[in-house]
């Protein structure tokens, strides 16, 4: 199984516009941040976790194949509006492609994007054709299981996925402030861990770095990632910091199970 990460940066993108902070001005491409996306891929199959705005220049930038499946953590801005952007790949594959999340996400998604899923089809328009699936338990695509597992992040429902492939396991949780201790019972032990870490300053619907940290010890993943950063986190000032087993993720970055 191997990860790659489409985008690591929060809503406003890495650099943020007219912003002239270090980060920002940064010649590391480390801290050079798309809005936070991953593609997971085993034995062929693709799934790509949130569509952000990037969606289009990351699938370039990576040269993405295909998409066998779309999952959605939630139904912010940065996550899904890249969603019309599927309707290449259903050129490519010539055929409807999945769609999965929570129930209320998937109302999101419909009323946000009114015109995906309609019929019949109209002989002219090019829109993405998308199967929905309201979900709330394990499911499998391909030989790929997942696991929907929710979160709080500021009221609105929220998921981060496990993923399982020939018993190696990556939990990614990229929008997250508070963790239940069943959910962090569940990831114990997991191969790798993908979290939340916006900041260093308290906000009210994201991890900051040090609660972060704190999630991560009590998961005691092999390997633990950071991501959905802002223009406060300097990719290698961070990544000094962390205890041994913790990582700041960066765009394009992969990692193989």
């Amino acid at each position: 199984m191997n990860i790659t990460f489409l985008g690591t940066g929060t809503s406003s993108g890495i650099p943020i516009i007219g912003c002239d902070c270090p980060v920002c001005m940064s010649a590391n491409p480390k801290n050079k941040r798309l809005r936070s996306s991953i593609l997971v891929e085993a034995d062929g199959v693709y799934l790509v976790v949130d569509t952000a705005p990037d969606f289009r220049e990351q699938a370039l930038r990576y040269r993405i194949p295909r998409v066998d499946a779309v999952l959605f953590t939630h139904a912010h801005a940065d996550h899904v509006f890249g969603f019309d952007d599927i309707r290449r790949f259903n050129t490519i594959q010539g055929a409807r492609i999945p769609a999965y999340g929570a129930p209320e996400t998937i109302n999101d998604l419909r009323r946000i994007f009114s015109y995906i899923g309609m019929n019949p089809k109209t002989k002219g328009l090019y829109r993405p054709d998308i199967e929905y699936h309201a979900v709330d338990n394990r499911f499998k695509i391909g030989d790929i299981f997942v696991e929907p597992l929710p979160v709080e992040h500021g009221g609105i429902a929220t998921f981060g996925y496990v993923f399982e492939h020939l018993e190696k396991t990556v939990g990614y949780f990229p929008d997250c402030h508070e963790m239940s201790p069943a959910v962090i019972e569940k990831l114990r032990g997991i191969d790798i861990m993908i979290l939340d870490a916006l900041r260093y300053r308290e906000h009210r619907t994201h991890l900051t770095v040090e609660a972060s940290i704190a999630i991560l010890k009590q998961i005691g993943a092999h390997s633990s990632y950071m991501t959905h950063m802002c223009h406060d986190v300097d990719h290698d000032e961070l990544e000094d910091s962390l205890p041994t087993g913790m990582h700041v993720s960066y765009d394009g970055l992969v990692l193989t199970l």
